[in-house]
């Protein structure tokens, strides 16, 4: 794989990771737009993709709506400029209260303000002639000859990657700072996200180096900026996954409880469908719109679960005067038990109005409560079923 391919690949990786971080935060923020530090992060975050976008026009030399190819480098540059800004303020307003976040983020601004003053200052004080070859990077790539030391190009390029790789620095310390006394699966994320971002810092200290010692007139070898790139591609999308660790382990453990909430309401149906056939005004809410369309249904699971374990449990204990008494409690003679008793109660026997316990877990808890009504659900599967049509009651 050539190097060029390899470098394309990175691109490909690193775009998709962060446009997924991106969708993430962008979806936990709709439900916590109050917060600061949530806001700040996804700016970052949502600065990276813009920042690739502008690069990938500018390096092209094409015109996108309009937009010069110096124009969409300079938006790449301040696009860098707000997203280290961003991290930094994500850290302040994570880690300190918020007038003290305040307050540093106010200090962080000055270098900020330098950075983007002197971006702005190289672009209007540019020669013309020079336009195209620096938005293109022309001058930094890989191989060039020396060029001639113009210091307005060399600062539209040292600006950003200065301040970026100060920002990437100054987080690394507040990540490894911060996770410390972090639960373990944002420790986790954190350690991530510092690897990448070290690796971004890495990065920006390999391209402050090359441009500077390119527009002094030396000759930068051709695997100098190439490194800088094998740092800063891997270790974006490094630092993207990093972030997106704790609240991707969040989602999965959401799944897994969402899953086995799906599974079990299934699960429990041969037991309802008999006893709601018994006890229909025992329902809490509408049911379902057919079969089909309730085995295929993605939506209210917890709601449905809930609602069908209480049906369950409701319905036993209706249910229960007319379980003959034995000393056998094991759940395959409970379910011929069950099939009887509903049996009585379709034909219009009577029965005590006493209730008595039916399926009861060894040890109290909901899930312990759940495993005893599947048990005697799937127990019911191999029984024959009562008539279901009970008798009008007077």
């Amino acid at each position: 794989m050539t190097v060029l391919n390899a470098v394309t690949v990175l691109n490909m990786v690193q775009a998709v990771a962060t446009c997924l971080v991106l969708a993430v935060l962008v979806y936990l923020l709709v439900r916590a737009p109050g917060n600061v530090p949530l806001r700040a992060i996804t700016v970052t975050v949502a600065s990276f993709i813009l920042t690739v976008l502008f690069s990938a026009t500018a390096t092209a030399g094409a015109i996108m709506l309009g937009v010069a190819p110096l124009i969409a480098r300079l938006a790449q540059h301040l696009g860098m400029l707000i997203g280290g800004y961003s991290l930094i303020a994500f850290y302040l307003f994570s880690a300190l209260d918020r007038d003290q976040a305040r307050r540093q983020a106010m200090r962080q601004a000055i270098p900020l303000t330098v950075a983007a003053v002197l971006e702005l200052v190289a672009t209007v004080g540019m020669p013309a002639d020079l336009h195209t070859a620096a938005a293109t990077l022309a001058y930094a790539a890989p191989g060039a000859a020396a060029t001639p030391p113009e210091p307005t190009v060399a600062v539209f390029y040292l600006a950003p990657n200065l301040y970026l790789g100060y920002a990437c620095a100054t987080a690394v310390w507040w990540t490894r700072r911060y996770a410390q006394g972090a639960e373990p699966r944002l420790r986790h994320g954190l350690a991530l996200a510092s690897v990448g971002l070290a690796a971004l810092a890495v990065g920006e200290v390999v391209f402050v180096l090359a441009t500077t010692a390119q527009w002094a007139g030396l000759a930068v070898p051709r695997w100098v900026y190439p490194l800088g790139l094998w740092a800063i591609i891997p270790g974006t999308a490094v630092f993207m996954i990093g972030f997106a660790y704790p609240a991707i382990c969040m989602r999965l453990a959401a799944l897994r409880v969402w899953w086995h909430h799906r599974r079990t309401y299934h699960h429990l149906e041969p037991l309802w469908t008999l006893l709601h056939q018994q006890f229909p005004e025992d329902t809490l809410n509408q049911m379902p719109a057919g079969r089909w369309r309730d085995k295929v249904s993605l939506h209210g699971v917890h709601r449905r679960y809930y609602r069908r374990v209480i049906e369950c449990r409701d319905g036993l204990v209706r249910i229960s005067p007319y379980l003959t008494p034995t000393s056998n409690d094991d759940t395959t003679s409970l379910a011929d038990r069950l099939r009887d008793a509903l049996q009585a109660r379709a034909t219009g026997n009577t029965a005590p109005n006493q209730a008595v316990p039916v399926a009861i877990p060894a040890v109290d808890g909901l899930d312990a409560d759940v495993r005893e009504l599947v048990a005697l659900s799937k127990a019911m599967r191999h029984v024959g079923p009562p008539n279901p049509t009970p008798q009008p009651r007077h």
